[in-house]
């Protein structure tokens, strides 16, 4: 019913850009602040960047200036543009969505982004 699919990673060098995509659909997208995590082998999952349904967006301080999120609420897709790429960042890439008044979260199965030379 409720799908959130992830897209984009791959290999990158050090240096490098991915763009990932997350397109939901059975949400109302639109209501929702989406989100990207990030979880690299033997670590904590990491909230990397969140964008509100009115757009205002934060970041984790190690991606700031890196990193940018956006949504485009005509597609029911969320983007995370990753430059400057750096072997850290190195992780598996979840896409979330909340809705906090409704305690309604869902989770992508996630995309796999390498950063090696």
């Amino acid at each position: 019913q409720v799908q959130l699919v992830e897209s984009g990673g791959g290999l990158a060098q050090p240096g490098g850009s991915l763009r990932l995509s997350c397109a939901a659909s059975g949400i109302r997208f639109s209501t929702y602040t989406m989100a990207w995590y990030r979880q690299a082998p033997g670590k904590q999952r990491e909230l990397v960047a969140t964008i509100t349904r009115g757009g205002s967006t934060n970041y984790a301080d190690s991606v700031k200036g890196r990193f940018t999120i956006s949504r485009d609420n005509a597609k029911n897709t969320v983007y995370l543009q990753m430059n400057s790429l750096r072997p850290d960042d190195t992780a598996g890439y979840y896409c979330n969505a909340d809705h906090a008044l409704f305690s309604l979260t869902y989770w992508g199965q996630g995309t796999q982004v390498t950063v090696s030379s």
